[in-house]
């Protein structure tokens, strides 16, 4: 892999620290600093107003706009949604003496931002000197609540250097602004005032309807005079603020922010449950520093639970704090029916849509950190499952076809190969479940909403597939897998064999429910109108589902005819050529035995108890010569098998960048937003990878090693509602309990049963 990393940031263990303002690099870092709480994230953009290159972004989950597509043929999707760019509730402009802030045309000094792990703010500070003379340091601080979803605080302080005067200060809530992927802004304005103190204003999506009310008020320390400002999508106050030479002044802003896509909500009612918000949680008897405090704690509870140390690496230090950092940001539970998009809250690019990855890359970071969250995203696929049945009957078939990118559970990609051929979405889904409910236990979760989606997945793959003329064998026709270099395949072994273990899971969980809650078995059978027929034929699918392999070489193959196709040697492309998608014509992708990501490798990592070490390495041997990793998905799993397989170098090699992806920018495209599911593969490239946890069957398995560079390393999971933690060093694996009753744990092939006293072992040579 060709990839280089643009280091110009501090490393520092709890903080991203930029010291100097760079133009060039300023969106990367509006990215990086980007703060978010699940329900709405705001990119690192220059609150006062920037006439240079930014993206001022201000995203809240699951609000949406759509646009028309020209469908001309039937399970070709009509529309698409997509995460609207929403108000800068941050909006400021700064002005002493006639002359306004801005970084592209003032003159400054003193430079420095930080993104604060352990408080989870951030903060900017400069010196502004003025064509006039004078200097002003400046700065800045804003955090979103992570107890308050709906609330955003912002702190600028004022300090004159040379002189004493007055600072005037704009202040307000901005609906004009533009959603760049589209070129136009979206938002029309229903209402705006000001009632009981907090100046507000409600916005409503031009299609969709989505409305967002947003309302603040503002506290200083100095008396303040203060008119009201209404324009184009805006409303605000013009503030007069009293500075003396060497004294620091204050000025506070508390916002609250409301979404709501239920149409049938009346604008009253809208309204005035954003003035309750407002009052609930801004009233004028809290403070920023009380607030600010209410944040720490909650972060300092976040890393008693899910801290990841190592020791003799502070890039990497650093680099998984800001993984996981960014990963509560993204989702941490609290509201039912969110989902998590491919640039979470920091970015335009991949319009705010999840995909397939959300089941297969994000979620095992939450069953293991934070259940409940793993339990709300499997709680979207639940509510949407409306929407997939729905899409399964447009492509000519039963059941439920989860789609391969959404933001409200329909299907908004508008390339149809991808829509309409890449079907395991539904396994991802149907895994995630096994996934959740096998390390919880959470059954309720399984009986009262898991088999019901699970059933109907079956039915959408069981009416999707077909029998072979010649091999007689049950399997998938016209597809793309997870590698999409690969179009309108046959048997693509991933979806096969993933199908398979689907069809398999859902009988066993047939069996277990109607065995454990008869009558609530017949009940969800009864209204699902299952048939003992319609299981028989699920049964015979699995049973002779086609999985095509070399057997003398025990390399699975990545779908029929794979083996024949013509060999490009991947490192004979010049560097100049990538990406490809932006280099190449797109037939030209599809010619070779060339992969963007892994597929065959990602089965065997989902379902690694299935599959030997002998087997595994054969397959890595074969295909990754073949990978390009065009996808920031495809390094981890690469990493994780090499770890297991006894290739530590390798393994080194592809996790080197895995923790530092955005903050080192290795794919120049962290100003598009974050990686947010290639963040969670860092998670999962340490605890799968060098931890060598395993957790597809009825236990969790171990195999520890450690990159020769480090000297030691731990990580907490919970296992079962018994939170574990696993020490490695040099030497020897420590794995005890922390709390919760002892486990049965298997590690280096032995079985161990592990209480808070812990299991002390030596450290193995892995993979040989």
């Amino acid at each position: 892999m060709a990839k280089i990393a643009d280091k110009y940031l501090k490393v520092d263990p709890w903080k991203i620290v930029e010291e100097g303002f760079d133009p060039e690099r300023n969106r990367v870092s509006e990215s990086i600093f980007s703060l978010g709480n699940e329900y709405m994230g705001v990119r690192g953009y220059p609150e006062e107003g920037y006439g240079g290159d930014t993206l001022l972004g201000s995203y809240f989950n699951g609000l949406f706009e759509e646009s028309k597509v020209n469908a001309h043929y039937k399970g070709i999707i009509k529309s698409l949604r997509f995460m609207v760019n929403a108000v800068d509730w941050l909006y400021t402009r700064i002005t002493v003496d006639g002359e306004t802030l801005d970084m592209a045309q003032c003159q400054f000094s003193d430079y420095r931002r930080e993104l604060d792990f352990k408080s989870g703010s951030y903060s900017r500070e400069l010196i502004w000197k003025l064509k006039n003379g004078k200097s002003l340091k400046l700065s800045f601080e804003r955090f979103v609540s992570m107890d308050v979803s709906n609330l955003g605080c912002q702190r600028i302080v004022f300090e004159p250097l040379n002189f004493s005067g007055t600072v005037e200060v704009r202040t307000g809530l901005d609906f004009s602004v533009i959603h760049e992927d589209q070129g136009r802004c979206y938002w029309e304005i229903l209402q705006r005032g000001q009632e009981n103190g907090i100046i507000g204003i409600l916005g409503e999506t031009s299609h969709t309807k989505n409305r967002l009310f947003s309302g603040f008020r503002i506290d200083a320390q100095a008396a303040l005079e203060t008119t009201v400002i209404e324009g184009d999508r805006f409303i605000g106050l013009d503030v007069r603020l009293p500075l003396e030479q060497g004294v620091k002044s204050t000025f506070d802003k508390f916002v609250i922010n409301y979404a709501e896509k239920d149409v049938a909500t009346d604008q009253d009612t809208l309204w005035n449950k954003g003035l309750e918000l407002a009052a609930q949680h801004i009233h004028p008897s809290v403070s920023f520093d009380s607030l600010a405090r209410e944040q720490v704690n909650y972060w300092s509870g976040v890393w008693a639970d899910s801290d990841i140390k190592i020791e003799g690496d502070p890039e990497n230090q650093q680099g998984i704090r800001f993984c996981i950092f960014q990963m509560y940001q993204t989702y941490h539970g609290d509201n039912p029916g969110f989902n998590i998009g491919a640039k979470g809250l920091t970015g335009e690019a991949y319009r705010g849509l999840a995909f397939w990855d959300t089941e297969s890359y994000c979620l095992p970071f939450y069953i293991f950190n934070n259940p409940k969250a793993a339990k709300s995203l499997l709680e979207f696929r639940y509510k949407s499952l409306p929407y997939a049945l729905q899409r399964a009957r447009e492509l000519d078939c039963e059941g439920a076809f989860y789609p391969i990118a959404t933001i409200d559970g329909t299907e908004s990609c508008d390339l149809w190969q991808h829509s309409n051929l890449q079907l395991h979405v539904g396994t991802a889904v149907a895994y995630g479940i096994r996934h959740y409910v096998n390390i919880t236990g959470d059954k309720s979760f399984l009986y009262e909403k898991g088999l019901e989606m699970l059933i109907q997945i079956s039915r959408f793959y069981a009416t999707r597939g077909q029998w072979g003329q010649k091999t007689g064998q049950f399997g998938y026709y016209g597809v793309m897998g997870p590698d999409e270099f690969q179009l309108m395949v046959n048997n693509n072994c991933y979806i096969n064999l993933m199908a398979k273990k689907m069809f398999e899971y859902t009988l066993d969980v047939i069996d277990i429910m109607r065995e454990a809650e008869g009558t609530s078995f017949s009940e969800l059978a009864q209204r699902l109108n299952l048939t003992e027929q319609e299981q028989a034929n699920w049964r015979n699918c699995s049973e002779h589902m086609r999985i095509p392999k070399d057997d003398e070489a025990s390399i699975y193959e990545e779908h029929d005819g794979f083996f024949d196709m013509p060999h490009l040697d991947i490192h004979s492309i010049p560097v100049t050529e990538f990406p490809l998608y932006s280099h190449w014509s797109y037939d030209r992708l599809y010619r070779y035995d060339m992969i963007k990501q892994p597929d065959v490798l990602m089965f065997m990592f989902l379902y690694s108890g299935q599959f030997s070490v002998e087997e595994k390495r054969a397959n890595y041997d074969y295909y990754e010569p073949r990978c390009i990793h065009e996808s920031s998905l495809s390094p981890s799993i690469h990493s994780i098998i090499a770890a297991e397989i006894g290739k530590p170098e390798e393994a080194y090699k592809f996790f080197e960048f895995a923790t530092r992806l955005d903050l080192d920018n290795y794919n120049r495209n962290t100003r598009e937003g974050l990686h947010t599911t290639s963040i969670s593969a860092a998670w999962m490239n340490i605890v799968y990878g060098f931890g060598g946890m395993r957790s597809d069957g009825d236990r969790l398995v171990f195999s520890p090693s450690i990159p020769e560079r480090w000297e030691g390393y731990s990580f907490p999971i919970t296992f079962k509602g018994t939170k574990l933690v696993v020490e490695v060093n040099k030497s020897r694996a420590f794995i005890r309990a922390l709390s919760g009753e002892a486990v049965e744990l298997v590690i280096y092939n032995h079985t161990y049963n592990v209480d808070h006293s812990g299991i002390e072992v030596a450290l193995e040579e892995v993979g040989r």
